[in-house]
């Protein structure tokens, strides 16, 4: 990857995190890059985020049982 290709990668991720705190999703930089890789991939972004809905209320249930 060239300097201007990273540069603009880490740019695209500043503002996706940027994004991501004004509509609170609780996402980090590393996770958001994670997902935007697999929606480069051609992975359904719709389909990722009720996956990530479904291992929030599983993590959460999880932790509730455990207090």
């Amino acid at each position: 990857m060239d300097k201007q290709t990273a540069e603009t990668a880490r740019d695209s991720l500043e503002l996706v995190f940027r994004m991501s705190n004004i509509l609170e999703t609780g996402l980090d930089r590393h996770t958001l890059s994670i997902l935007i890789a697999l929606c480069d991939l051609g992975l359904n972004p719709e389909a990722l985020a009720a996956v990530v809905k479904e291992i929030r209320q599983e993590s959460g249930t999880s932790q509730d049982q455990g207090t």
